[in-house]
């Protein structure tokens, strides 16, 4: 069975089949989220509907960002690390990539846990760390489901927008996604301008830039969330 036939099983179940698919994308990268996002925004009949599917996709992408973490949490650091040495390559997370995700972690977790989620790729295994690193779980949850909101909510509905216009999904969320990027590569490099600027002692908190800046120094990574 060929991915749009598997994507019109779900469907067939409604709501619940929109969750299930947000949760596959956490594990099975098949193609960008934003691809999957918008293909179910052109689906939608109405905007009572749009908003349910924004909260049920949202949760069950949170869902997958739990199963990661749980996995993380419960194998830890050595074990993780050494499968990510063998099969990462697999799935496109590799050695360096994982590193990076646990180096961002050394700024403010909450902010770094909800930036993630609206970075391509990111989104997918930050988790991971974050399981390995035992974060404060309530606040893992709750940064993960807001940024997660944030990411699903424009997609969805421009999906819904152009479900009569013909046009391709795939070319506008596309650029959808290199204007999010953009936008947050200048808040990122605001942020830093701002550092040096109050570089002087008790006009400017170190952590809390931290967590901008450390996701902000992953380099640019292939584009399968």
């Amino acid at each position: 069975m060929d991915t749009s036939s598997t994507i019109a099983m779900f469907l067939h179940f409604g709501l619940l089949g929109m969750a299930c698919l947000a949760i596959a994308e956490k594990f099975i990268p098949v193609f960008p989220s934003y691809v999957l996002l918008m293909l179910l925004g052109l689906t939608v009949p109405d905007g009572a509907t749009l908003a349910m599917a924004i909260l049920v996709t949202s949760v069950g992408s949170v869902v997958g960002a739990i199963g990661w973490y749980g996995l993380g949490r419960v194998l830890g650091s050595q074990r993780i690390e050494r499968l990510v040495r063998t099969y990462g390559k697999y799935v496109l997370l590799r050695p360096s990539f994982y590193e990076q995700l646990t180096d961002a972690y050394r700024g403010n977790h909450f902010w770094v846990t909800l930036i993630g989620q609206t970075l391509p790729t990111v989104r997918i295994y930050l988790a991971l760390p974050a399981g390995v690193l035992r974060l404060e779980p309530r606040a893992f949850v709750a940064a993960t489901a807001i940024g997660t909101v944030i990411w699903n909510m424009p997609f969805l509905s421009l999906g819904y927008a152009l479900r009569d216009s013909g046009q391709d999904p795939v070319s506008i969320g596309f650029w959808v996604v290199a204007i999010l990027v953009a936008v947050e590569v200048a808040i990122i490099l605001g942020l830093r301008f701002y550092k040096r600027a109050t570089a002087r002692p008790g006009l400017a908190s170190p952590r809390a830039i931290a967590a901008p800046k450390a996701l902000g120094e992953i380099k640019a990574v292939e584009e399968i969330a």
